[in-house]
């Protein structure tokens, strides 16, 4: 669901609804039953930070620093909630600790409506997890360093039970800050740099253990391997997540007891280095794209190690927010990458169903990866050879016109073409491999489809980083020997794997080699065609007007000669 716009809404203090406990106290029976889910009311889960530190109450200047706790909700995977809803916050384990103040979504109004409580009220809950509002928080005045408190939260809606939520609020505590490292962003494959991670702990507390997370894309790699790190490794990222035990104080600054080292790879092209620092336990858990059950832990080389930085960095501004906890480095590498399509051969009778192995497959040396927009990398697009009709088509392939266009509205039939899009990211020894399942409708001989990898988009067909586009064409070729079935297709690159375009047009047969086939099966160059209605064509021209005008006995005459050669070749090949 997408974020709504914010709107404000007054203050509301938890720090002067103490008096109000017992009122809240008597309500809380209600509100706990309507949380509890029934056998048959679907369940929504309420949510939001499990702890969230305050910055010291300080008078004067601009006033107390503010933090922000989310509370979202999340509705069932299928089904929207189409009703009203109310969230209600009991304020009174926070009293004196945090003044809240709210910032619903749009569409969601908050108020008091009680002594400690608040309420938030809506209409309707989609799928999956939406925003009701953010928490504003401040210390309240009169607070001390360490002072924790609670906020609970709890839900009501006809028909649909609430699980309940509270999130742990305290005053004071470790503000980790992330320096920005001074990387060279267009390096060369081979180059290595350095990377001194340094942070400082802006907070007012110190950390009780770190956790280092360094995340790096394929293209990028790095050499050391430290036994106190859990490493994950899938498709495009590798991710470290170390531990570094002692206690970082505040308003100290640490950088590694010896530097890391980044090394730009052969196959580099488009990527990106991410480092963060938290604290051990403390929303250090989720790293983006990391699976914890396909982690392991580095068993040889040294423990990774922060020591205090031999001169301190330059002050800044005591924050408590997350958001200068980790920093991403974008790099781009001049580099190229070989996408080489291949083809298929495949024989039948008419009503015959075959199989059409297609696709590319990428020679390198870069893999290349659209990691920030998530975009498709490139795309297949396969025309139908003539007298054949797709019966299974690869999933996410979409059809298309003859000229590539849509196809009219509430089209449900096979298309003459397919445009199959890649993932948003192709491996150095990857690709993309389909399998289409064709019908020979009518068995012409050396009926052609054309195989082309290309840019995702007609309009840029182009492939930038690719140095060697005349391989990116293939073919796709029906009955190329004979009108019978033949054996299955090969899983490798098939007839016309060196890019040649397929643009024959078949010869029609009733089976047996037909004539105007050359020795491959295919239509000889200068044929007449009539490809643009898919109709099979015409049969092909063979002899010159000269031959055509001879009399009837030298034609006569001519055939029988063709016949006696062809079938000495055939004699020889067996």
């Amino acid at each position: 669901m997408t974020r709504f716009l914010p709107r404000t809404a007054p203050p509301i203090r938890a720090g002067g609804l103490v008096a109000a406990t017992a009122l809240l106290l008597a309500a809380a029976p209600h509100t706990v039953a309507s949380a509890a889910p029934t056998a048959a009311a679907p369940v929504v889960a309420l949510g939001g930070p499990a702890q969230t530190a305050l910055h010291p109450y300080a008078e004067g200047g601009d006033g107390p620093k503010r933090s922000t706790a989310r509370i979202t909700v999340t509705g069932a995977d299928d089904t929207a909630y189409e009703g009203e809803f109310t969230v209600t916050f009991d304020l009174t384990g926070a009293a004196g600790i945090a003044d809240v103040a709210f910032e619903p979504e749009a569409g969601i109004e908050c108020a008091a409506t009680a002594p400690g409580s608040a309420t938030c009220t809506g209409h309707g809950i989609s799928p999956g997890r939406s925003t009701v509002t953010d928490l504003l928080l401040t210390a309240a005045k009169g607070s001390e360093p360490g002072d924790t408190g609670t906020i609970r939260v709890t839900g009501e809606a006809e028909g649909t039970a609430f699980t309940p939520f509270t999130t742990e609020v305290t005053v004071g505590g470790p503000d980790l800050v992330m320096h920005r490292l001074p990387f060279d962003h267009e390096p060369v494959p081979g180059q290595k740099q350095q990377a001194p991670i340094t942070f400082t702990n802006r907070g007012s507390r110190a950390a009780d253990g770190v956790v280092l997370t360094l995340r790096h894309s394929r293209g990028l790699d790095i050499p050391q391997r430290y036994s106190n790190c859990a490493y994950t490794t899938d498709e495009a990222w590798t991710t470290a997540r170390c531990t570094v035990e002692g206690a970082f104080e505040a308003g100290a600054t640490y950088t590694l007891a010896a530097p890391l080292t980044l090394k730009t790879t052969d196959r580099a092209y488009r990527d990106i280095f991410g480092y963060g620092i938290h604290e051990a336990g403390a929303g250090a858990g989720t790293v983006r794209g990391a699976t914890a059950a396909r982690a392991t832990r580095g068993t040889t080389g040294e423990v990774l190690r922060a020591v205090p930085a031999p001169k301190p960095m330059a002050a800044r501004a005591l924050d408590l927010e997350p958001g200068d906890n980790e920093h991403e480095a974008d790099f781009r590498t001049e580099n190229t990458a070989d996408f080489v399509a291949y083809g298929d051969t495949a024989s039948g009778r008419a009503g015959a169903t075959v199989t059409a192995r297609l696709g590319f497959r990428n020679d390198g040396p870069a893999w290349i990866g659209h990691l920030r927009s998530g975009e498709s990398v490139a795309a297949v697009d396969f025309t139908v050879p003539q007298g054949a009709t797709v019966t299974s088509a690869p999933e996410g392939c979409r059809g298309v016109s003859a000229e590539g266009t849509a196809l009219p509205s509430g089209w449900t039939g096979p298309a003459p073409r397919y445009v199959c899009p890649t993932p948003a990211t192709v491996r150095d020894d990857g690709g993309l491999d389909l399998s289409f399942g064709l019908r020979i409708d009518k068995v012409l001989l050396g009926a052609v489809g054309r195989v082309v990898v290309r840019g995702p988009e007609p309009r840029a067909a182009g492939l930038p980083f690719d140095p060697e586009p005349g391989n990116n064409t293939a073919r796709v070729v029906l009955n190329g020997e004979s009108g019978g079935p033949s054996p299955a297709p090969s899983d490798g690159p098939g007839d016309g794997a060196s890019g040649t375009p397929g643009s024959a047009t078949p010869t029609p047969t009733t089976g047996g080699a037909g004539a105007g086939a050359g020795a491959g099966g295919t239509v000889a160059p200068g044929a007449a065609q009539n490809t643009a209605t898919g109709n099979g064509g015409s049969l092909a021209a063979t002899g010159s007007s000269t031959a055509m005008a001879a009399s009837g006995l030298a034609v006569t005459a001519l055939t029988a000669g063709l016949v006696l050669f062809t079938a000495a070749r055939r004699r020889r090949r067996a």
